[in-house]
């Protein structure tokens, strides 16, 4: 008699993997680490002030008072942006067996919720957007980060000569945040910069090496996540979603994201042999002080801190 082979069986059970691996990288570090804070408003204000410079103060005995110039403080806005997405289903399709999932409707709103946070980072630092009023048939938008610090100026077009990120200017940049009182423990670098950052050790010979237990085996590590100036300490970030050629130093405390409403899944009227559901949040960004934080842009001639 033949001996049977799986050539011939019939009923084999598909060995799908019960898994989907989703590569797409979900890390956003620039609103992970800044602070939170709500509107009433789709426009909001706030107040930003600064001390005089120091100087020498010596008064005669018995002198009569002098008086300063009082300088109001400087009144900063933004707009609040609507962020949303939603899915639409069909009833058989939530209802058969799946891999991977129990429920397509709820695999799908969580792709969402982690794509809208995508777009969120995106609003925040991957492009200079400025404030859109909006209108019934234009959408609103915040103003980036790019475009609330001070004496940033952004030109577009395509970089004609471009120069690699240096130690020189990050640390022109970190100069300039401490004389203008600011405090920065971040930097957040592209995946290019992070690259050009770990280069700042290699070309200096500050190469660490570190002993592997008793095996005699040593490892090299070529990588900068904290720069240490007589600045201060700062915490360096890899950002995928900031902006090409940008290099931003910053305090997470001098930020916050601003929520008119929180994110929220909704769902839609049903209207045939379907499901919809929407997830949606409407934010926007504070930067407390302007001066607080510092941008190195790429431009025509190299990098300058701005």
């Amino acid at each position: 008699m033949a001996t049977m082979t799986t050539y011939e069986q019939i009923g084999i059970k598909e060995d799908v993997s019960d898994v989907i691996s989703n590569l797409t990288p979900t890390k956003t570090p620039f609103q992970s680490a800044i602070g939170a804070d709500t509107t009433k408003a789709i426009s909001f204000e706030w107040l930003e002030d600064e001390l005089r410079a120091a100087g020498t103060n010596a008064k005669v005995e018995g002198a009569d008072a002098t008086f300063i110039t009082v300088n109001p403080p400087a009144t900063r806005s933004n707009r609040t942006q609507i962020l949303a997405e939603a899915v639409q289903v069909s009833d058989t399709t939530d209802t058969v067996s799946t891999y991977g999932r129990a429920k397509e409707m709820a695999y799908q709103m969580r792709k969402s919720s982690a794509q809208l946070k995508r777009d969120l980072e995106y609003a925040y630092v991957g492009s200079a957007q400025t404030e859109v009023v909006g209108s019934a048939s234009v959408a609103r938008k915040m103003k980036s980060a790019q475009v609330q610090i001070s004496g940033v100026t952004y030109t577009g077009g395509t970089i004609a000569v471009p120069v690699a990120l240096t130690e020189a200017f990050l640390m022109t940049a970190l100069q300039a945040s401490f004389t203008a009182g600011a405090e920065p423990t971040r930097i957040q670098v592209t995946p290019t910069n992070s690259v050009v950052l770990a280069a700042f050790a290699s070309a200096a010979g500050r190469y660490r090496t570190f002993q592997n237990g008793t095996s005699g085996d040593k490892t090299i590590v070529n990588v900068v996540n904290l720069y240490v100036s007589p600045f201060g300490e700062q915490k360096v970030e890899i950002n995928r979603f900031l902006m090409a050629k940008n290099t931003l130093v910053y305090d997470p405390n001098q930020w916050a994201k601003v929520w008119l409403r929180p994110w929220a899944r909704t769902a839609l009227a049903k209207t045939g042999d379907s499901s919809k559901q929407q997830i949606l949040g409407e934010v926007s960004l504070k930067h407390k002080n302007y001066a607080a934080s510092n941008l190195i842009v790429e431009g025509v001639t190299g990098y300058a801190p701005v």
